[in-house]
């Protein structure tokens, strides 16, 4: 086969068994995060410009200070000429092939029983106290982050069962490039690629280890990130500048503490957010869309400053900072009011 798909990637392309064996290599080297239909379309393309970069520059470094990947994805290259663009060729028939076939290139888990495997996982995250952080706004998190699924379950006669994965692209300069992934019920991120062999055993394949991940990082979000010492939250600042950090607005022995969230949601005043409303009171910055938000508008939801505690502040720091960590936080206060 000399080519597949080419021209315009204007998902326009016809459907194949070929294409579907392509996407099916492409999502077990983490550069597809899902969609495994048969149509060549925009996301596979993508996925290819995203390999082909990371076959010129991916040099097994991180970008997040995570550590090193395994194997430098450009070594696959070996010399051969990648064409620029989203054209599979000979040339990239043989890389990918390679790629698949090296054991020492960690692929992405699969289940047999990605259903089976999301349930357990649910009920795990169901089953879990005194973990230090309150439960209901870590489902309302999961929620949001995954749909509280570890795994794709595909539709009948469906091929991707891989586990799940977020893609971010954050090169202002390569906008295909992927800049770090989010795997599994939690989105646990790495800044580097592809993932090591202990990673994926330890904390990423196991939903059990991957939620517990997802819970000592936002314990650390919420002891470190909201009033120091490693960062804070404009938002929280803006707000309650004179308070101290807050777990809880019930005592440690009542049993409301940290368990009573969806009462505080609803209990909490309604507040408007709408394109054009300002990030917290005295921001230069507004609520607008983004690439990975593309409205705005969401209506009610609960005041963040009403809550009595500071985990709302640490929900959006857990999704980093910025525009699209004000967007995460505005659907995570949204679950938790709903239920989540």
């Amino acid at each position: 086969m000399s080519s597949v798909g080419g021209g315009d990637a204007s998902g326009g392309r016809d459907r194949s068994d070929t294409v579907v064996w392509l996407q099916r290599d492409l999502r077990a080297l983490g550069y597809l995060a899902g969609g495994l239909d048969g149509s060549f379309g925009e996301a596979t393309a993508r996925a290819i410009r995203a390999l082909k970069i990371d076959l010129v520059l991916n040099d097994g470094n991180s970008r997040g200070g995570d550590g090193p990947a395994p194997v430098k994805v450009r070594n696959y290259a070996r010399g051969r000429a990648v064409t620029p663009g989203d054209t599979v060729d000979a040339v990239l028939i043989a890389i990918i092939a390679e790629m698949i076939g090296d054991p020492a290139f960690p692929k992405i888990p699969s289940s047999e029983d990605p259903a089976g495997e999301n349930t357990q996982a649910m009920a795990t995250l169901a089953q879990l106290s005194g973990v230090g952080v309150p439960m209901p706004f870590l489902f309302a998190m999961m929620l949001q982050e995954s749909g509280r699924r570890h795994f794709n379950v595909p539709k009948s006669g469906g091929l991707d069962a891989f586990l799940l994965m977020g893609l971010d692209r954050n090169d202002d300069e390569r906008p295909d490039r992927i800049t770090s992934r989010g795997y599994g019920i939690g989105q646990y991120t790495l800044f580097h690629h592809p993932a090591r062999p202990e990673e994926i055993a330890a904390l990423i394949r196991d939903p059990v280890h991957n939620i517990s991940r997802a819970i000592a990082e936002f314990a650390e979000k919420f002891g470190r990130f909201v009033v120091g010492p490693d960062d804070r939250a404009d938002d929280r600042t803006a707000e309650n500048p004179l308070l101290r950090l807050r777990l809880c607005r019930y005592v440690k022995g009542d049993a409301r503490y940290m368990t009573d969230c969806r009462a505080c949601a609803r209990a909490a005043r309604p507040v408007t957010i709408r394109a054009g409303v300002p990030l917290y009171p005295g921001s230069n910055q507004t609520y607008r869309a983004t690439p990975y938000y593309p409205s705005a508008d969401y209506g009610s939801v609960p005041d963040r400053s009403d809550f009595g505690c500071d985990w709302p502040y640490a929900a959006r720091r857990y999704n980093g900072s910025g525009i699209n960590s004000f967007h995460y936080q505005v659907r995570v206060l949204r679950n938790l009011f709903l239920g989540a």
